[in-house]
């Protein structure tokens, strides 16, 4: 299988190998939000839910903002990622002009007031964690492929096909797996 040159790290994409097994991965695109001698998280970019903000969360403010299947892990909790930088207390910088979490709170205010915008945020159900050398191990068994930072997939209009278009982007040899069937049995 196809590697890359890149090295994990907050910003950066993880894209599932073609052949991935694991339902929860299967052809998957996952935000590193944070990656550490402690460990890895982040969110998956391409698994939309059909439900809003205000579907998820009692009381909060009406919210045209994407919703999507974070991970498999704790899925009770709701995370975001956003453009708001320091607008929002406590949001933490993954890298240039984009930002993880904040303040709750202040940001319904802002959603309510409208000085948030649908498409400077993204709410995620969950979240995909990796415990220490957990995702070394994986990258050397080349179950996923690091590619670059590009905010411009985080916040696309199309997030059914990001799984292609990241791999399309990266060049001519990715290109190749981004057309790979899904089960190559049928093809």
């Amino acid at each position: 299988m196809v590697t890359s040159s890149y090295k994990p790290q907050p910003g950066r994409f993880l894209i599932s190998e073609p052949f991935m097994g694991d339902p929860n991965f299967q052809r998957t695109v996952i935000l590193l939000v944070e990656h550490t001698a402690e460990g890895s998280l982040g969110f998956v970019m391409n698994r939309q839910l059909n439900v809003l903000l205000q579907d998820l969360v009692e009381g909060a403010p009406v919210s045209h903002a994407p919703v999507f299947m974070g991970g498999p892990v704790e899925q009770n909790t709701l995370h975001f990622v956003h453009r708001l930088g320091d607008r929002l207390a406590g949001a933490r910088e993954i890298v240039d002009e984009l930002y993880w979490s904040g303040d709750f709170e202040q940001l319904k205010k802002m959603i309510e007031e409208g000085s948030v915008k649908a498409h400077e945020i993204l709410f995620f159900v969950g979240y995909s964690g990796w415990s220490p050398g957990q995702l070394e191990t994986e990258l050397e068994r080349k179950s996923w492929i690091v590619a670059p930072s590009n905010i411009d997939f985080v916040f696309t209009e199309d997030y059914e096909d990001l799984w292609q278009q990241i791999l399309r982007d990266m060049g001519d040899k990715y290109k190749v797996l981004s057309n790979y069937p899904t089960d190559p049995r049928l093809n």
